[in-house]
């Protein structure tokens, strides 16, 4: 008697991150602007992506035959402007030409995704008129663009503002509960003051941004430097942690903006936070890695971290205490707390590297030719 042949189980999916965005609620943006990497992860569900000056750096790196010539134009036609105005002409450029290829997703959406993250000037993160002046420039650029404002004390005044008057926002240099939950509540002033005077705010799209890997890796440092002893793995899941509380109150509070996971150092800053209503964007060399993984799609949002891991977080780290409890760092000392002030130096050290690049274009050095 022969034996029946087992079926094979066809997926209908490309990949983990394709079958995540058809079958869960949580959504993919690219972490990237660079176009052959935006058009990959568009394949595969994709239906955003974000920007900042490292970014912007690295698609110079990938792309300088692209633009080589338009930078050469922009410094002809601009011939008062300063390196740094050229450059910021070019980010403005940039994220015009990669948001166009949102426009689809981000009709179909109406207006919730498909939009192209632009970055503030990092240099403006203690100027709330400054970066509102600059956030309404930048809405101007596209229909489908979303405006980071960074988590500063600054910041978040700027987003009420913002938000107010119909701009979307993601908030960035973002790392704890308590940066989350003003910018929170700062979303909802703004919605409310536009309620209030019946203004629209139904293709509005704000998010949050929780960097959980910069969380990670400052614990990493702060455990050299004091010479803390932890077991092994424990501080792959410091911005997991932060990142599942924070959802969970966001839901519990009824915020109307999501959450967005960024600067992935492991596979659970994507598979921990699947089957949330939340959106992760890894860059795109993490997502080759998540979809060559063999990792299950899975909803884990709701699985708690293990509580032990969490006692001897709070235990041994005192910023991870202050970043994973509500009220656990006054909006004053945001600008202070050592994540942000690592990254926005890192960030300002990019605005300063993409001057150096436009810098060799207007005056070409001329000991190297």
């Amino acid at each position: 008697m022969s034996q029946a042949l087992e079926t094979p189980v066809i997926s209908h999916y490309l990949s983990p991150l394709h079958e995540m965005t058809q079958t869960t609620p949580t959504s993919l943006w690219n972490d990237s602007a660079a176009l052959e990497e935006l058009k990959y992860s568009i394949s595969h569900g994709a239906v955003g992506a974000t920007c900042n000056p490292v970014i912007v750096l690295d698609v110079l790196k990938q792309e300088m035959e692209l633009w080589r010539e338009r930078i050469l134009d922009l410094i002809r036609a601009m011939p008062m402007a300063t390196e740094d105005q050229i450059a910021w002409a070019l980010v403005e450029e940039i994220s015009a030409t990669r948001a166009a290829l949102l426009t689809d997703v981000f009709h179909a959406h109406q207006g919730r995704n498909g939009r192209l993250s632009i970055q503030t000037d990092p240099r403006l993160y203690r100027d709330a008129d400054a970066l509102v002046a600059q956030a309404e420039r930048f809405n101007q650029i596209a229909p489908n663009m979303i405006v980071k404002i960074p988590a500063t004390h600054a910041g978040i005044a700027a987003i009420e503002e913002v938000t107010y008057r119909g701009i979307s926002i993601n908030a960035t240099v973002c790392f704890t509960l308590p940066q989350c939950m003003a910018v929170a509540e700062a979303v909802e002033r703004g919605l409310s003051r536009r309620e209030r005077e019946g203004k629209a705010i139904s293709s509005m799209g704000s998010v949050c941004t929780i960097m959980v890997g910069r969380l990670d890796d400052w614990l990493k440092v702060f455990a050299e430097k004091k010479a803390i002893t932890i077991e092994p793995g424990f501080l792959e899941w410091a911005g997991v942690a932060v990142f599942k509380k924070t959802y969970q109150l966001y839901r519990e509070r009824g915020y109307r903006l999501r959450l967005l996971s960024a600067a992935f150092r492991n596979h659970m800053h994507w598979s921990e936070l699947i089957g949330g209503d939340v959106v992760i964007s890894p860059p795109c060399k993490w997502q080759k890695r998540f979809n060559a993984s063999g990792i299950p799609v899975a909803n884990r949002i709701d699985r708690p971290v293990d509580p032990a891991i969490v006692e001897e977080l709070i235990a041994k780290f005192p910023d991870f205490q202050s970043a994973f409890t509500e009220g656990g760092i006054a909006p004053a000392k945001f600008d202070a707390f050592p994540c942000t002030v690592r990254t926005l130096r890192q960030f300002v050290e990019a605005v300063h590297e993409l001057d150096g690049h436009v810098r060799d274009l207007m005056l070409p050095n001329p000991d190297k030719s």
